[in-house]
């Protein structure tokens, strides 16, 4: 299972950082991605990493304000949000890939975690 937390209310220009903490099973060998979701729209991809934490992805809109990491002793992954806009505003959701390759794909992944609202106020 995949937690997500650490969503939250912040003003615009502010900070916060999601966990996804993984149990159930060695996660070591799988990539994890976010997802945001805001109503009336599709799930998007946020940000990724391999297996290994040696490669990370990022959607155009969030390169240089987010930064994505691991800690497999953990089996933690960390979204470090900065600068935050009021777009930003979603739902945040990690998600699991067995390949550890990492993707922007929604359909790569297999594991999902429940979501975190991100408020970002203007």
């Amino acid at each position: 299972q995949l937690q997500a937390c650490g969503g939250g209310l912040v003003q615009a220009g502010g900070s916060l950082r999601l966990s996804c903490a993984a149990s159930g099973r060695t996660w070591v060998n799988y990539a994890v991605g976010w997802f945001r979701q805001t109503p009336g729209k599709e799930r998007e991809f946020v940000a990724a990493i391999n297996w290994s934490g040696g490669s990370t992805y990022y959607a155009d809109s969030v390169k240089g304000r987010f930064t994505i990491s691991r800690n497999n002793a953990k089996n933690t992954v960390l979204l470090q949000m900065n600068s935050l806009k009021p777009e930003d505003t979603a739902v945040y959701y990690c998600a699991a890939d067995r390949l550890g390759r990492g993707s922007s794909s929604l359909s790569v992944y297999e594991f999902w975690g429940q979501g975190t609202l991100v408020t970002v106020s203007s």
